[in-house]
Parts: C-alpha cells; structure tokens; sequence
C-alpha cells in the first residue's frame, strides 16, 4: 500500500482538479435520463463461485483493492482503473451502457466518486446496481453500522443498491491560533457568524469567513439551511424552490457577507486564492476532507492552527442541520456471477481499520471512523480533537437534499458564479436559477413540484 503522504497527495490533487473544473466540481455528472423505478425483486444471474472478479477503481482506490487482494490471496481479481466519474464525468455509465447491448463485460465492482451515480445505476429494466441487501451480498449488521443517513443516497425504492466509502459531513474549520489573537469566540449559531463575519470585514479586512465560488456553496449553505433546492418526494419527482424562506435566509446571509467583503467571491482551490488568501482565511464551513486536504496539504496551515466546530444552526430551528460535499460508493453489479465474493471485497474496503488506515476522507462506517479520528488525534497536527465536532456532523445531515440525476454544482458554477464576478448578488440569479434547475430536471425525466 502506498504511504499515507503519497495517498494525501493524490487525493489533494483530485480535489484541487475537482475544484478547478468549472462545470463540475465534486459533484455529477449529468447522465441519461434513466428508463424507469429500479426493480425490487432482484433474480441474480448463475453463480460462478472462485470466478474472477473485475473492479474499477479510480487510482486513489487502487491500493486498498491491492491490499483486499493482498488479505484475500483466494480471491481473483482484476483491477481496471478509470476516472471514478470524478470532475463531471460519466465513463461509469457509458461503458454500462455499451456492456447492456453487448450482453457482457459489466465490472464485477465499481466505485464512483460521486452518489449521484446511484440514481441511473438502479434503474432500467435490468439495473447495473444490484441491491446489497438481498440475496446477503452484504450482512444487514453491517449496513446497520454505517452512520445514519449514510446510505440514504444509495437507497432507492425498497433497495439499497450502493455502499458508502466515505462522508463529506459539514462543519465549522475555524484557525484557532488567529481567532484567539483577534479575541473572537466561536459562533454556534448563523446569525452570530454572520455578525462576526461583519465585524471580521471592519476590523480585519481582508480576512475571511467564507466563500462563494466554490461549485459546492450550495452543498455547504443552502443545504444546511435545509432549503428545498433538489428535495425528491417520489420516484422521478422532485420539488425545486429556491424562493423558499429556508433558502433565502442562506442568500441573504452569503450576499451580506460577500458586500462586506468577508466572504469571497473565489473558490479555495484557485491557485491565487491559495497564494493570496489562504493564510487569512479566519474560518469557513466546509466538509471533513476540509481539514487534511484544504488546510493541511493544499494551504500548509501550521501545525496546531486548525480546530472543528460543530455545524452552526440557525436560531429559528431546534437544532442544527448540515450538508455534504461529496463521498464515494461501491457498487456491486447484478450481473455478477460472484455476488459472494463482490460484496466480501466492498464489505471489507468501507468496514476495515485496514483498509481506512491511510484514508484522508472520514468512513462513512461508523466503527472505522472512530479508527479514523483516533489517528487524526494521534498525528497532533489539528488543534484540540475534531472528533466530537465531526462525529455530531455526521449525523446531522439533512435528509431533504435529494441525489439526483442532475448535479448541483454544474447549475450553480454556470448560473451564479458567473454573475457573481460580474457584481451580481446571489438573490438576483435565484429566478434563472431555479429555472436551470427545473429545465436540467425535466430534461433527464423528472416531474418538478
């Protein structure tokens, strides 16, 4: 297995080329619209026990295939890697859909870096996905073990037809050490980060709380503010409504703060921003991969400067919600003739304490991730623990931000960013954009509420 720094780096690089597409992001991409609700009597095809298995991995998952085959030197296996469906693509389905009319050649397991690949993976008359739990593909204690509502995008109808590699949950990175010096508390609520972000902008200019840029904003401020932007409330419907007060509480906030100038208009990745900015960002909400990839390998924030709040919540709820920017899954396809041997391997790269100890994105299976946060702990790098900060995270996560077929990010990055930089405020794009969203839905099959 690679070392811990190499597996660092070549995850930072994904995301910085991630962040640098303009048209994707971390996010989808914008497959065909798929053909109808996914079965849910799931007939497995003849088995073949002790036959190969074919996996296609993105070369961050090359190594813990590498080591399952190292652990499991019974199983056969042929490692292919491809993109994973990172930075937009859509080879995943593309090639399923070459292998459907051929009649062979289905990867026995996939993993994809995006959950929005679930949502035509587990449809058509003979879906690619096969539902983990039938047939014992993958123990049901085992998918009980993951985090709640980790396995929320890979549930469609009554199946569960993909298992979580890893969670992007959404919390408040703050720089401690810049915090404690301008004598700034914590906030816990959004109202009191957007006062502090105000009184960031007027007596520390050019310090940062935030920012817009990024394709991913939405995931970070409007879901936590649990607006109904992609909110699915059956199969291929979905209810669209950026003017609703839950998301425009978020626009005003982003828009107040962007006109005082602490919350910029760029994204974290851009190499000026890195240059420029990086060692002034004062805090910003933002996933758990934040911590290792953004602030420790791509920004070098020095050790002990970077701590973990929990997410904010606003005053008007009972308590907080977050959002998610990304986390994989591993699909096993229905065409396999070694279902017992596909789930084993996917079972084994999302539960071990092997196979996650040189992840630098945090398990979406809960005992790993207590693995994961000890380690984290143990480097001394971070500020105090963000174990308790992200665990409560994990469980936070909005339930109503559906995965769709369609991404977010590519709405949001060519809709808003744009007149962002012209001078625009978000609230004066929220009409087109609405519109983007409903045309893009309607266009891959969905009926729009």
């Amino acid at each position: 297995m690679r070392t811990g720094h190499a597996t660092r780096a070549a995850a930072a690089l994904a995301l910085a080329a991630c962040a640098a597409l303009a048209l994707a992001g971390c996010g989808s991409a914008d497959p065909g619209p798929a053909a109808q609700a996914p079965a849910h009597d799931f007939e497995p095809v003849r088995q073949q026990p002790g036959s190969e298995l074919t996996v296609w991995v993105d070369a961050t998952r090359v190594p813990v295939v590498e080591a399952y085959q190292k652990a499991h030197p019974g199983t056969k296996l042929k490692i292919v890697t491809y993109s994973g469906d990172a930075n937009g693509a859509n080879d995943l389905q593309t090639k399923v859909r070459l292998f459907d009319r051929s009649g062979r050649g289905w990867p026995d397991v996939a993993f994809s870096t995006t959950t929005a690949d679930t949502a035509w993976a587990a449809s058509g008359p003979k879906p690619y996905a096969a539902p983990v739990d039938q047939e014992d593909i993958v123990d049901r204690r085992v998918l009980d073990g993951f985090a709640e509502g980790a396995l929320d995008p890979c549930t469609v109808g009554d199946g569960v037809y993909c298992v979580r590699n890893d969670l992007a949950q959404n919390v408040l990175w703050y720089n401690k050490k810049l915090l404690d010096r301008f004598g700034y508390e914590v906030p816990t609520t959004w109202e009191e980060y957007r006062a502090l972000g105000e009184r960031v902008a007027e007596e520390h200019p050019g310090y940062l709380v935030g920012t817009a840029g990024d394709p991913w904003t939405p995931e970070i401020y409007l879901w936590a503010a649990q607006c109904p932007a992609s909110t699915l409330t059956g199969p291929k419907k979905v209810t669209v409504d950026l003017e609703s007060p839950k998301c425009t509480r978020a626009v005003s906030l982003l828009d107040r703060l962007i006109k005082a100038g602490s919350v910029a208009k760029g994204s974290v990745f851009d190499t000026g921003f890195v240059k420029k900015s990086a060692s002034k960002v004062l805090m910003t909400p933002g996933p758990s991969w934040y911590g290792p990839v953004l602030f420790r390998d791509t920004f070098k924030a020095a050790e002990g400067e970077i701590a973990a709040a929990p997410p904010l919540k606003y005053e008007a709820d009972e308590s907080a919600t977050t959002g998610n920017v990304g986390g994989g899954v591993w699909f096993v396809s229905a065409h396999s003739a070694n279902l017992k041997a596909a789930g084993d391997l996917v079972t084994w790269v999302t539960t071990s304490d092997e196979a996650q100890a040189e992840a630098v994105t945090y398990p979406a299976y809960k005992k790993a991730a207590e693995g994961w946060l000890a380690r984290q702990k143990e480097t001394g790098w971070f500020a105090g623990d963000v174990a308790p900060a992200l665990t409560r995270a994990a469980e936070q996560v909005w339930p109503g931000w559906g995965a769709t077929q369609y991404s977010q990010e590519s709405i949001y990055t060519t809709t808003v960013v744009p007149a962002l930089n012209q001078g625009s405020t978000i609230a004066s794009t929220v009409g087109s954009w609405q519109t983007a969203i409903v045309d893009k839905a309607t266009s891959l099959g969905y009926r729009v509420n």
